[in-house]
């Protein structure tokens, strides 16, 4: 697919009518934040980029360092559908510069850039993923009001978001992001819009518009979306379960027709990689206290350190929808969910993955039994370890990883850790409603 050149950009901006183009870039946490120039700026802008204070962003830079640079990037060109067509509004996606043009260090899309690189050094031309992001609409942002009782894939007058999917899947097409499906999702008022499978980078990039784009949508419905990962209690939570593989030029790495399950040795190693490492990055993949709601037994979101075929319970699966089929040949990774920071985690989860690559890691046999079915004792002897049960301890498992500082990167690494200890020590001072209904009658 050929880049977009400067001209290209101009030319779409003056037969489209696009009067302001919006640049976005990512805080470390993956928060969309944005400034507006008009058309006459955007040839400058281009051209030198727009300057812009980091020390007001999560992450960046201190204040006496705090002069940077928004660099769009014209293949992320794109005219929002939500805003009117006349004088409309586009957006493009941001590099973050020093004022040098040197990449920036904090940059959550440079973190991304640099992991696939190294991937490129070992030969892998296309990391390729395809997340499923599940959310929920309430009424507002003020309550968990439903909209509706459906549950999955119902297609029913339960289901009263079918206009909603169908405008955001509209939406997103018309950016220029493909996608496969979308239905209702397990819970009540929970859905899911699917997007097909692209490189890391487009992946990611698409992943904060598709979370911009459904939350548009919903308020265009006089609705509220919301992708916190365990909103209603007692239901699923809401995950972002992302099918991955690598590829050399036009050959799945992953693939070995001759292998019992079509699996290559690359592909065991990576899914290694993947399951020894998962802990360490797990407060990237999973990084707000409330994640930690949702990974728990019994509600679809895996918990146990394991590898399987099928089994939906383990961490890692491996999808058989198109046995034998080399491109459909991927593994699934299960426990991320769609509040975390898309190009920290996508940079993670390759990382850890190349490490079992790089030092041949070798994969633990497959579970096939439903692992929420184990006792404890059961699941020791097999020697199935489980995922962090809360930010806590998480994080301190992030703060000790070579791997996660490797993918993180030394700016980014401190900061972040920082930012999650002090999320998780404002959380436990909290005292939750729970306690008070326990408690203080009693005690």
């Amino acid at each position: 697919m050929a880049k977009k050149t400067k001209q290209d950009i101009l030319k779409i901006v003056k037969e489209c009518d696009v009067k302001f183009v919006r640049l976005w870039f990512t805080d470390i946490l993956g928060q969309v934040k944005s400034f507006a120039i008009t058309n006459n700026e955007l040839e400058g802008a281009l051209e030198n980029g727009m300057g812009f204070d980091g020390s007001s962003i999560t992450g960046y830079q201190d204040i006496e360092e705090s002069d940077m640079i928004a660099m769009p990037d014209p293949d992320t060109f794109a005219v929002l559908p939500w805003r009117p067509k006349e004088k409309a509004v586009a957006r493009m996606i941001c590099n973050i510069l020093n004022p040098d043009k040197t990449p920036y260090e904090g940059d959550p899309r440079y973190v991304l850039k640099r992991a696939l690189n190294k991937a490129k050094k070992m030969g892998f031309d296309h990391y390729y993923l395809g997340p499923e992001l599940e959310y929920f609409y309430f009424r507002n942002n003020q309550g968990t009001d439903i909209l509706d009782k459906g549950g999955y894939f119902d297609l029913t007058t339960l289901d009263v978001a079918s206009d909603l999917r169908r405008e955001t899947v509209l939406a997103l097409e018309s950016m220029g992001i493909a996608v496969e499906y979308s239905h209702h999702e397990v819970a009540p008022s929970q859905h899911e819009v699917d997007m097909r499978y692209k490189d890391a980078l487009t992946m990611a990039d698409s992943v904060i518009t598709y979370r911009v784009v459904v939350k548009e949508i919903a308020n265009k419905f006089g609705v509220y979306a919301t992708f916190m990962p365990k909103p209603l209690f007692g239901q699923n939570g809401s995950g972002m379960h992302t099918h991955q593989s690598l590829f050399k030029g036009n050959k799945n790495a992953f693939f070995d027709p001759k292998s019992k399950d079509n699996l290559s040795d690359i592909a065991y190693s990576y899914i290694a990689g993947l399951l020894k490492h998962s802990k360490e990055i797990c407060s990237i993949f999973a990084q707000t206290t409330n994640s930690y709601k949702r990974l728990v037994p019994g509600y679809e979101a895996p918990v146990y350190i394991a590898w399987s075929r099928r089994n939906r319970s383990a961490l890692v699966r491996v999808p058989f929808y198109h046995p034998g089929q080399e491109k459909a040949t991927r593994c699934e990774f299960r426990a991320c969910d769609p509040a975390c920071n898309p190009y920290l985690t996508f940079a993670a989860m390759l990382i850890a993955g190349l490490e079992g690559i790089e030092k041949g890691y070798k994969v633990p046999k497959p579970m096939e039994k439903n692992l929420y079915h184990l006792t404890d004792g059961e699941r020791k002897e097999q020697g199935i370890e489980t995922l962090p049960d809360n930010l806590g301890n998480a994080i301190s498992m992030t703060e000790n990883s070579k791997i996660a500082k490797e993918a993180l990167g030394e700016h980014i690494f401190p900061r972040f850790i920082e930012l999650k200890k002090k999320e998780w020590n404002d959380y436990r001072i909290q005292v939750p409603q729970y306690e008070l209904d326990k408690y203080l009658s009693i005690i």
